[in-house]
């Protein structure tokens, strides 16, 4: 059994998600957003920092997810996500968290099954997986759409080994 923090960073909201995996079934721990203040980019940094080390004394995951960096179409957002997320992996990394990245297309296919799928798309799909009473914010629902790929990327490797491992022993039986 494993418990997920995904991430959605941002450097005005952090989005997160945490789910229990077991096997191939997710339960929804809890969700929300990390919404900063200021005008000044490393207080904002400090306060994302600050918020993920709080969420993992929260929930104590044993695993780590967030989205990568994709280039938007200006160049100073992209840098200031890209801190976003150093701040948030940073985080985990002081707490032994193993880090997994995935790119918003793998997060989309593995939650919708179409890796240009829209926002509203990921929420709707969040909210049947995890059996919500209510659709959570877009950005916690990204979050959550993260720690949800984590665990089927996890989990489809943990099935390719152990098919490996049964291919393996039936060359050596022969």
């Amino acid at each position: 059994m494993s418990i997920i923090l995904g991430i959605d960073p941002g450097s005005r909201i952090t989005g997160y998600g945490v789910i229990r995996g077991q096997g191939s079934r997710f339960e929804y721990l809890g969700s929300g957003c990390i919404r900063v203040s200021g005008d000044e980019l490393a207080g904002r940094l400090r306060q994302i920092f600050l918020g993920v080390r709080e969420i993992i004394e929260q929930f104590n995951p044993t695993e780590f997810a967030i989205e990568q960096v994709f280039m938007a179409k200006n160049p100073d957002s992209a840098l200031k996500l890209g801190q976003a997320r150093g701040a948030a992996i940073v985080a985990a990394t002081q707490y032994d968290l193993p880090v997994s990245e995935y790119s918003a297309r793998q997060i989309k296919q593995a939650v919708v099954g179409k890796g240009g799928a829209e926002k509203a798309q990921v929420q709707h799909m969040i909210t049947h997986l995890l059996s919500l009473p209510a659709t959570p914010q877009a950005d916690a629902a990204d979050a959550l759409a993260v720690a949800l790929c984590h665990g089927h990327t996890r989990q489809s490797l943990i099935s390719m080994a152990g098919q490996a491992r049964k291919t393996v022993r039936g060359r050596l039986r022969r």
